[in-house]
This record gives structure tokens, C-alpha cells and sequence, in this order.
């Protein structure tokens, strides 16, 4: 069993990794935002994936942690339990930023987060010790990165991956079909462990992504069988039938998901929606 997650404790996850968690847990961040520092902590410089929210003492926590020797600060996506505090960091050090960019605000993002360098796919972020690949993994968020530490085989999965929990998708920026797509993408990669957003280090990497890709796939089939036996029904109509399974009080962030199922049945060419109805065809 892993151990419990404390926040502020700094962890070794890796040779050249550490991990710090911000003091944010709840419904959506599990145990809190976990953000990574990659280096030799005592000679040389040092990177950052997700420096996290804007909470003065996360912030200052990191800046003692990196001193005067971080460089680089890597941002997965742009929602605000993980992005706001880059700017914060790299003030108080000079550090540059990266990442792919902002997108339209759904009311979840961090719409000052400007980086330095805009990153895209394939990117390399070249820390001299080593280096950080950009793979766009668009899904959970259309801007999102995942960072695999090149030659270690170690993955940063931002909200592409998390452990404990399943990654919501919220539509419009949310997209079901785009997450299956960034999920099999991760196959072309050497990858032997996944560092994510939330959570502990998920030691095998292909298995969490079948794992994943199965449950989706089977909530999808929940939604197939709804429809087909209810003919018609709204987005809150099939919350507790599709979701029966899962507590009310998760039935909110069910339900965006639950709209990326349906959209990405309609893109598929297997479901369409009419006056906020939705069916099989």
C-alpha cells in the first residue's frame, strides 16, 4: 500500500525527481496537486513540471525547495490546480516557462499563463543534464502536455493520467474522442512509469492505460444500453442511469463526462442529439 500523501513533504520518486504536493485535496484533486523537480538537488540546475495553484505557502515551499538554481518550469495545461503558481515560481527564481499555451477560458483555466516558450508536440526542453519531450495529449484539456524525462523511461502525466481517480472530460475543451486518441498515443513511447498530476507513481504503465481505456469503453456501452432501452433522454436524465454506480455527489463532473460519451458517440456517427435530447441512430 502506498504510503499517505502529506502535503509539503518533499518525496524521492527518482533518481532525479522529487515530488511536492500542494495543500489542495478534495473531490477533483485527490490528495492535492503534485508538482516535480528534476535534478541533482544538490549540483546543477533544476527543472519543474506544474508548480500548481496559487497558494502563497505551496509557492514558497518550492522556491526554498529549488533555491537559486531552477531553470526550466514545464506546464502540463492550464487549469488553475496547476498552472498559477508558474508565474509565482518564476518570478521569485527566474525561470523560464513553457507549455503549450492557453486555451478559451471554460471557467477552469489560469488565462494569465503566457509561457516564455509555447511548446508543441515532440518538443524538447533541453536542461542541459536532461531533457524533457513535449507529447500533446489533448482530452482532458485540448492544450495538454504529458513530459517524458528522456532515457529514464519516466512520465509526467499532468490530468492525462491520474492514480486513484478517473480524469473527468469536460466538453467543449474536453473531448472523449481526442483522450482515447492521446491514451493509444502513449504506446509509441518507452515509457516504465507514469509521475501524475495527482496521486502516486504508477509503476506499470501499460496496464494503468488498458485498465483505463476498458472502463471507458464500458461506460460508453452503459450509454448505448440507456438509450437504446429509453429511446430519448436528456443529459439529466441519464446521469443516474448511466452513473448508477457512482455516488450523487459526484453525479455534476459525471455529467460533463457523460456529454464527452455522447459527443464522441455522435462523431462517431452512432448517436445524435435534437432539442437538448439525445439518441442512438
Amino acid at each position: 500500500m502506498n504510503p499517505t500523501i502529506v502535503p509539503g513533504e518533499i518525496v524521492r520518486i527518482h533518481p532525479l525527481v522529487q515530488r511536492m504536493t500542494a495543500p489542495n485535496p478534495g473531490m477533483m484533486t485527490g490528495p492535492g496537486t503534485n508538482s516535480y523537480i528534476i535534478g541533482d538537488e544538490s549540483t546543477g540546475d533544476l527543472a519543474m513540471v506544474d508548480p500548481g495553484p496559487d497558494m502563497p505557502e505551496h509557492v514558497e515551499r518550492l522556491v526554498k525547495a529549488v533555491g537559486n538554481r531552477l531553470r526550466w518550469i514545464v506546464v502540463t495545461h492550464t487549469h488553475v490546480d496547476h498552472a498559477p503558481a508558474a508565474r509565482l515560481v518564476a518570478a521569485a527564481t527566474g525561470a523560464k516557462t513553457h507549455g503549450f499555451g492557453k486555451v478559451p477560458d471554460d471557467g477552469r483555466q489560469d488565462t494569465l499563463f503566457k509561457p516564455d516558450r509555447a511548446l508543441v508536440h515532440d518538443d524538447v526542453v533541453d536542461c542541459g543534464a536532461f531533457k524533457l519531450r513535449a507529447i500533446h495529449t489533448p482530452g482532458h484539456a485540448s492544450n495538454h502536455l504529458c513530459y517524458l524525462l528522456d532515457g529514464s523511461g519516466l512520465l509526467f502525466t499532468g490530468d492525462h493520467v491520474m492514480q486513484g481517480s478517473t480524469v473527468v472530460i469536460s466538453p467543449p475543451d474536453g473531448d472523449m474522442h481526442e483522450y482515447f486518441t492521446s491514451l493509444n498515443k502513449l504506446s509509441g513511447y518507452d515509457i516504465n512509469a507514469f509521475a501524475p498530476g495527482h496521486g502516486h507513481v504508477i509503476a506499470k504503465p501499460r496496464e494503468e492505460v488498458a485498465k483505463i481505456i476498458a472502463h471507458r469503453l464500458k461506460r460508453e456501452q452503459l450509454v448505448v444500453d440507456a438509450l437504446t432501452q429509453i429511446k430519448t433522454a436528456t443529459l439529466d436524465e441519464l446521469v443516474p442511469v448511466v452513473y448508477s454506480d457512482v455516488s450523487s455527489r459526484l453525479h455534476v463532473p459525471a455529467r460533463r463526462s457523460l456529454h464527452a460519451h455522447l459527443l464522441k458517440l455522435a462523431r462517431d456517427g452512432r448517436a445524435a442529439e435534437n432539442d437538448s435530447r439525445w439518441r442512438m441512430l
